[in-house]
């Protein structure tokens, strides 16, 4: 089992070919499809505090936020301040883990997600310009349009619900501060989770 948890999560050696969205720097722009054919841009969200999370329903690491109701919660409090919390789905057609818009929104509403939206990247296009690397990976961008935390939703690296209890909320901690106007205490940390299963060559 701790070899398959090992497998599983990203290790040191990612993929470099990446980019890598900075914080402190404007959020890349994109455009895409969300699970209800609507086209959604972040444009759209101007003056909004955004929120991503890379999600795919397959991996270990989702599913103990999901399946703890951590992962909702957290997008519940942030949706209730007004904030809009954009969930991506970066999975390849040909991968196991890829799932139809309408298979995606019934796992979504069937967990009860307080997402804004859930959009599909599965070629990789946001994924990319972003430099998402695990599945969860998140990142906050503020009114203005910059990033102003990346990495991981929490301080606990492991497939174990159980430790969510004893973790700090990066996620809630930077809306915290950026919502109260104040800097992001801690912008950056390492991600934790399943690869993000880009297409062959991406």
């Amino acid at each position: 089992m701790k070899s398959l948890i090992a497998s599983l999560l990203l290790s040191a050696a990612a993929p470099l070919a990446l980019a890598a969205a900075v914080v402190g720097q404007p959020a890349p722009a994109f455009t895409a499809t969300d699970v209800n054919g609507k086209t959604v841009s972040l444009a759209d969200f101007k003056g909004k505090h955004v929120v991503l999370e890379w999600v795919n329903p397959g991996c270990p690491y989702v599913q103990k936020h999901y399946g703890a109701a951590n992962m909702q919660g957290t997008q519940k409090a942030a949706v209730d301040q007004g904030v809009v919390w954009l969930s991506i789905n970066t999975v390849a057609r040909e991968h196991v883990d890829y799932k139809a818009p309408a298979d995606l929104a019934a796992w979504m509403k069937g967990q009860k997600a307080a997402a804004s939206a859930t959009l599909m990247d599965s070629e990789g296009t946001i994924g990319r310009a972003y430099g998402a690397r695990t599945t969860p990976h998140m990142y906050l961008i503020n009114p203005a349009g910059t990033l102003v935390y990346v990495g991981a939703i929490d301080s606990k690296p492991t497939a174990n619900p159980a430790d969510i209890a004893t973790a700090t909320n990066h996620v809630k901690a930077a809306l915290a501060e950026s919502l109260a106007g104040k800097p992001v205490s801690v912008s950056s940390t390492r991600p934790y989770g399943c690869s993000v299963k880009y297409p062959s060559g991406a």
